[in-house]
């Protein structure tokens, strides 16, 4: 029996050097296709070449809310956004913001769809902590996800908050942050594995991958990058900003 494997990132907000350790964990696990559930560029300092790294390794990205909003803030933005914005090429703007916003696959029977927060939009959050109706619109087909048969699994992003759930028959995850981890300050990705029939084995893995926080703070420090004091405390602690006192 041969089973695909499939590496999930997403959130890597411009966090090359945790990215570069994921991507080291995964081709060591001898794992090809790796699909990114967004938010690529901005908090962090080297969105471009983040954005530059998963054009070159992921088989599929699809949109987050980074990526939607941050090509298009105006010159008269907040300043942290426009250093944001023109870190970025207008090659990394441009593929930003034509990415799809969701996607769907089969493994093991299962009908699996990923998108960056919610079935409604990218911008719209679904936390952890839910209502059984937030529950139950994820696996709704929508205006975003498109008509088709509904999904089985869904997989997705945004709250930096990794987390798996099942109820009645159906699989709700989220794969956590690469680069801006918030349940707990390592990076967090996930591997599907499953075959082509209904009657193979089927798994969603959670993986944390260690890496040089200190070394990506340097960088930012360097860059003069706008946030850097509450960007590098989110990073040693995994306390969101909002949260800082």
């Amino acid at each position: 029996m041969s089973l695909e494997r499939i590496a999930l990132i997403s959130d890597i907000h411009g966090n090359l050097t945790a990215l570069e350790a994921v991507l080291d964990d995964i081709a060591a696990r001898g794992i090809q296709r790796i699909i990114n559930l967004g938010d690529t560029a901005g908090k962090g300092p080297r969105g471009d070449e983040a954005v530059i790294r998963c054009r070159e390794v992921c088989e599929v990205s699809v949109r987050g809310n980074w990526d939607d909003f941050l090509p298009g803030i105006p010159d008269d933005g907040p300043p942290e956004m426009i250093w944001w914005r023109d870190e970025l090429s207008s090659a990394s703007r441009e593929w930003l913001s034509e990415l799809p916003l969701s996607l769907d696959l089969e493994l093991s029977g299962r009908r699996i769809r990923l998108f960056h927060a919610s079935a409604e939009s990218p911008h719209v959050r679904v936390h952890f902590h839910h209502t059984p109706e937030q529950f139950a619109g994820m696996f709704e087909n929508t205006e975003m996800t498109g008509e088709g048969p509904v999904p089985d699994v869904v997989g997705y992003a945004d709250i930096h908050d990794a987390y798996i759930e099942s109820e009645d028959g159906r699989t709700l995850f989220n794969v956590g942050s690469v680069g801006n981890p918030l349940d707990e300050p390592t990076p967090s990705y996930v591997i599907l594995e499953g075959g082509a029939y209904a009657s193979d084995p089927f798994g969603v893995q959670f993986i944390r991958v260690p890496y040089d926080i200190e070394a990506e703070i340097a960088v930012a420090e360097a860059l003069g990058m706008p946030a850097r004091d509450v960007w590098a405390v989110e990073l040693r602690t995994a306390v969101f900003r909002g949260r800082q006192g």
